[in-house]
C-alpha cells in the first residue's frame, strides 16, 4: 500500500493531481495530512477540520479497465466503502446523505469529494478525497457535525482507520469492475438518508417543497415522488435536501 504522509497541504485531492502530473502514481496511492489548509467539498464548499484530529487524505484509483458510462457509480463505490469501515469500528445508525456524506445517528460524519479525469471521451482515473472525523469533539457552529470519538468515546489510530477504507475500496471496486452496478446501487439506496420519509427540498430558485426519497438514478440524480404521484429527478446542483 503506497502512502504519503504530509505534516500539511493545501488540498489532498490538489497534491494528488499535481503528482499524476508530473509521475506515474501506482493503483490506491494515498496522501494523507495532518493539516489542510485548503479543504474542499462538494460545490466549492470548504472542509475545515482540526489539525492532527481527523482523517484528511485521498486515493488515487485507475479506472482505465472499467467499462464505466456513469461516473457516479465510484461515488457509491466510496460511500460503501466508508459504511463497511465504520460497522468495522462498531459505528452504527449509519446513512448517506445524498450525494455522499455520510452520517451517524443522523450527524455528518464524512464528506467526499471526487474528481475524475477523462481523456478521449472515456474516464481513465479517479482521485477520491475523504474527510472523517476521527477525534475532534468540537465543532464551531457546525451543529450537526460529529466524529467517531463523539459517538464511542474511544481515540481511533488514523493509519489503521485509512488503511481499512482502503482495503473496503478495493473491494468495492472489484465489484464494479465485474459490471455488478445493480448491486452497488441497490446496497447504496439501502443507505439513502430519510428514503421513504416526508422529506423537505430546497431548489436553486429558492422553491421550498416536499416529497418522498424513492432512489437515484445510475447517473446519481435523485428520484423525489412528488405531491401529485410524479417520480421526478433532480441534479445536485439543483436541489438541497433540508433536514
Amino acid at each position: 500500500m503506497h502512502i504519503i504522509k504530509l505534516n500539511a497541504t493545501d488540498s489532498t485531492n490538489s497534491y494528488l493531481k499535481r503528482l499524476f502530473v508530473n509521475e506515474d502514481v501506482p493503483d490506491y496511492t494515498a496522501v494523507v495530512t495532518k493539516l489542510q489548509t485548503d479543504g474542499r467539498g462538494q460545490m466549492g464548499t470548504v472542509w475545515d477540520a482540526e489539525a492532527s484530529k481527523n482523517l484528511t487524505f485521498s486515493v488515487y484509483k485507475d479506472i482505465s479497465g472499467y467499462d464505466l458510462e456513469n461516473p457516479f457509480y465510484i461515488s457509491m463505490v466510496t460511500s460503501l466503502a466508508l459504511i463497511k469501515t465504520l460497522r468495522f469500528f462498531s459505528i452504527t445508525k449509519l446513512s448517506v446523505k445524498w450525494p455522499n456524506d455520510i452520517l451517524a445517528e443522523n450527524k455528518k460524519i464524512c464528506g467526499i469529494l471526487i474528481e475524475n479525469v477523462v481523456k478521449q471521451n472515456k474516464f481513465t482515473s479517479s482521485i477520491i478525497g475523504i474527510g472523517l472525523n476521527l477525534n475532534q469533539v468540537e465543532f464551531n457552529n457546525l451543529p450537526k457535525a460529529s466524529s467517531l470519538k463523539m459517538i464511542t468515546g474511544r481515540i481511533f489510530d488514523l493509519d489503521e482507520v485509512a488503511n481499512v477504507i482502503i482495503n473496503n475500496l478495493k473491494y468495492y471496486f472489484n465489484i464494479l469492475k465485474k459490471g455488478q452496478t445493480d448491486v452497488l446501487k441497490t446496497k447504496y439506496e439501502s443507505f439513502l438518508f430519510r428514503k421513504n420519509k416526508p422529506s423537505t427540498f430546497k431548489s436553486d430558485e429558492g422553491l421550498v417543497f416536499s416529497g418522498f426519497i424513492k432512489g437515484v438514478s445510475n447517473s446519481g440524480n435523485l428520484q423525489i415522488l412528488l405531491e401529485d404521484e410524479i417520480v421526478k429527478e433532480f441534479d445536485l446542483k439543483t436541489i438541497t435536501l433540508l433536514y
